[in-house]
């Protein structure tokens, strides 16, 4: 038997050039100017209450740092992403968060910015959206992995967010009724 012939690598097909992706469109900063306020005199004097409780200047100057812009803005009853409050915020640098401050005259701009955004989730989107860990299809999930989801993806919880969450909500087999889950979160 003769030997086989040992095969030569075929050329390689030149590379085609990747066609660059196509920019994706920039959102525009935030301009607080051309936010138009529409509370009530009664709201602002709410507001500016609860501003002030936020203030930790030594005269009171009714100042408070960029980081607890969404504290306070939480405090009011919304519910903005981090992501939200520092694209109002004009994108700060960690190290300015603690430094630069808001005094309470911008920060109403900003309120009334987050109070007027309406893509917020509703109970049936949370509800489809848990319902996708419901394996045996009975309306519950295991608290376990609830628990991963929070602390690993979107909007990454800490441990002790998540344990302070899910606290009281598993049953004897450690599931959650994720619709009772829903309302207990979108209730506090």
């Amino acid at each position: 038997m003769a030997p086989k012939k040992k095969e030569e690598p075929k050329p390689a097909a030149p590379a085609t050039p990747k066609a660059p992706e196509p920019e994706r469109p920039k959102t525009p900063d935030f301009d607080p100017t051309t936010v138009t306020l529409e509370f009530t005199p009664e709201q602002i004097e709410d507001f500016k209450d609860s501003f002030q409780l936020f203030d930790r200047t030594p005269a009171n100057e009714m100042k408070i740092t960029y980081a607890q812009c969404g504290d306070l803005i939480r405090a009011l009853g919304q519910n903005p992403t981090n992501i939200e409050i520092m694209y109002v915020l004009g994108k700060p640098k960690p190290e300015d968060m603690q430094t630069k401050m808001l005094d309470f005259d911008q920060f109403l701009p900003i309120h009334q910015h987050i109070c007027k955004a309406k893509d917020r989730g509703t109970f049936e989107d949370f509800v489809e959206g848990l319902r996708v860990f419901d394996k045996e299809g009975n309306g519950t999930v295991m608290g376990a992995e609830l628990r991963h989801v929070l602390a690993t993806l979107g909007e990454k919880m800490k441990e002790d967010e998540v344990e302070q969450l899910m606290q009281n909500q598993e049953d004897a087999n450690g599931c959650i009724n994720y619709e009772a889950f829903v309302k207990y979160i979108m209730a506090s």
